[in-house]
């Protein structure tokens, strides 16, 4: 199990970017995983992965 420190580290290094792939967010899914289900980091990178998945499929939909 992974600490809250180095989960927050691997998320920022897994978003860098700008253009995400599917299997960003399935590794974002298993860094959340990694955190004890009460943890306050975790509802909140769970709701950022949310947001970053609805920016991303609006982009995917203006691309396309």
């Amino acid at each position: 199990m992974l600490t809250e420190q180095e989960v927050s580290r691997s998320w920022s290094q897994l978003f860098k970017g700008s253009n995400f792939e599917s299997a960003t967010f399935d590794r974002a899914e298993l860094l959340l995983d990694e955190l004890r289900s009460e943890s306050p980091l975790r509802h909140r990178l769970t709701m950022e992965l949310e947001e970053l998945r609805n920016l991303h499929t609006s982009k995917q939909r203006v691309g396309a």
